[in-house]
């Protein structure tokens, strides 16, 4: 296997307060890789030390590759225009501007504006273009969809997944559980401060169990029920239905999120 980046007991304090307590990872080149936790749990701290941003206490950090960044929380001048960011960039990376990518990521559209004038989402999209000039290998997105309306969201989602086609890998953290499950090859779970699972989703969902949410709606009521056994349940239930004598009128089966499982992990663990 080909390493993009690996760790080895990773630790960070901040004065006695211990953020990270000895994290062991590997990323691969190529794939889309997630740390998801609540806030305090160190995605960000752990983001910051690969990137060296910010010291660590101890362990080790081996990177194969040029990296692009685009923080949680950043800005440009207020009066800087779009292209005139870009520009400046390339200066500094010693790289010829892709206006293909400018152009996908909708630059040229605000390439006249003020930076003070622009949309979140269009902010968001700027410091991501800035993030690729130099064609990096290895690019580090801090919750890139913080603030987005669902059409900023999906175009994206859209970018990521021509990065992850061209071989580019992916770094991500996120709250955003759905953004997770259809992006990301693997993800990793922090919790205070220690990686409580890694792996995909699949073996996540194999980990902790499959939950389904049975919702059964009939003439009088809407009952819900959650099984693990969605055949014996679905079943039962109708069976006892018959019984009653009840109309049925709708079935809908939830096979249940990441986001469940990502809980029912996390308190396990507590």
């Amino acid at each position: 296997m080909s390493y993009a980046i690996q760790v080895s007991n990773l630790k960070k304090n901040y004065g006695n307060h211990i953020v990270l307590k000895g994290l062991d990872f590997t990323i691969l080149k190529g794939e889309i890789f997630a740390f998801l936790g609540v806030n305090g749990a160190g995605k960000t701290t752990t983001l910051e030390c690969i990137e060296g941003l910010k010291k660590y206490d101890s362990g080790e950090i081996i990177m194969d590759g040029k990296m692009g960044i685009q923080l949680q929380s950043s800005a440009l001048p207020a009066h800087i225009k779009p292209m005139e960011a870009v520009k400046l960039f390339s200066k500094w990376n010693n790289t010829a501007i892709d206006y293909a990518l400018l152009k996908a990521l909708g630059i040229e559209e605000i390439k006249n504006r003020k930076y003070l004038q622009l949309s979140t989402g269009q902010k968001r999209r700027l410091h991501l273009a800035l993030a690729l000039i130099g064609n990096p290998d290895i690019i580090f997105l801090d919750e890139p969809t913080a603030g987005l309306d669902v059409e900023g969201r999906l175009a994206l989602h859209d970018q990521i997944r021509k990065l992850k086609s061209q071989g580019k890998t992916i770094v991500l953290a996120s709250h955003d559980m759905a953004e997770v499950e259809t992006l990301c090859d693997r993800i990793a779970i922090l919790n205070n401060g220690n990686i409580i699972f890694c792996g995909t989703a699949k073996q996540l969902i194999d980990k902790v169990g499959r939950k389904y949410l049975i919702i059964i709606k009939t003439e009088q009521e809407e009952i819900s029920f959650e099984t693990d056994d969605i055949e014996n349940s679905l079943i039962s239930i109708l069976e006892e239905l018959k019984q009653k004598e009840a109309h049925l009128l709708d079935i809908k089966v939830d096979r249940g999120t990441l986001e469940q499982h990502f809980i029912e992990l996390s308190r396990r663990e507590a």
